[in-house]
């Protein structure tokens, strides 16, 4: 028995812990922005709890994902073995960006590309690497989205096929997200727990 469901598929009605996962570049970031607003859910990049100034990692990051993670609605990337297996121990559902590797390779390369001819700020004051760093740096984010495509199908398979675990849905491609948001997404955030038995 499997819980993975599909773009189509209805959320349980007291589904309010979501983990939203896929390779760097799939787009976790901008849909838990849009669950969080759908849903009215309290949300943070993950990202901006790990990363410190000079992209040092910040050492309360564990504790502060524990404490956001406490509260009864989230939602939240799925990253960082520190805390993976936390967040999923407490989520209610994990949904899964499973583009292609060839369009989240094309959406990383943009955004880096944006990032570091704007010089944007991302987290506590960090910009990207100079673009060289691609050749020098193994984990590189447009080196490591292509090493970890598979990574991230093989942990969302994983969680899936557990029997107590939290409900996966599948989402290949954009149309099958935007689909899932006009649909399951909207249906739940139309839901009246009153009616709930």
């Amino acid at each position: 028995m499997t819980m993975l469901h599909g773009p189509l598929d209805p959320l349980p009605p007291t589904t309010r812990r979501i983990l939203v996962t896929g390779s760097s570049g799939a787009g976790k970031s901008t849909l838990r922005e849009t669950i969080s607003t759908t849903l009215q859910l309290p949300t943070v990049e993950i990202d901006s709890l790990y990363h410190g100034p000079n992209w040092k990692p910040r050492p309360t990051f564990a504790a502060d994902v524990d404490h956001f993670s406490s509260g009864p609605c989230w939602v939240i990337e799925w990253q960082y073995s520190q805390v993976r297996a936390l967040l999923l121990d407490r989520a209610d559902a994990v949904i899964w960006l499973d583009h292609s590797r060839w369009t989240t390779t094309q959406r990383v390369v943009r955004r880096t590309l944006r990032r570091r001819f704007h010089r944007i700020d991302l987290w506590n004051g960090n910009q990207e690497p100079p673009l060289r760093t691609i050749f020098t740096d193994p984990d590189h984010i447009i080196r490591w989205s292509w090493r970890t495509h598979r990574q991230r199908r093989g942990e969302a398979l994983d969680v899936a096929r557990q029997t107590a675990g939290p409900v996966v849905v599948h989402l290949a491609g954009q149309t099958q997200v935007d689909a899932w948001i006009r649909g399951p997404l909207q249906q739940l955030a139309n839901h009246d727990p009153n009616t709930d038995s």
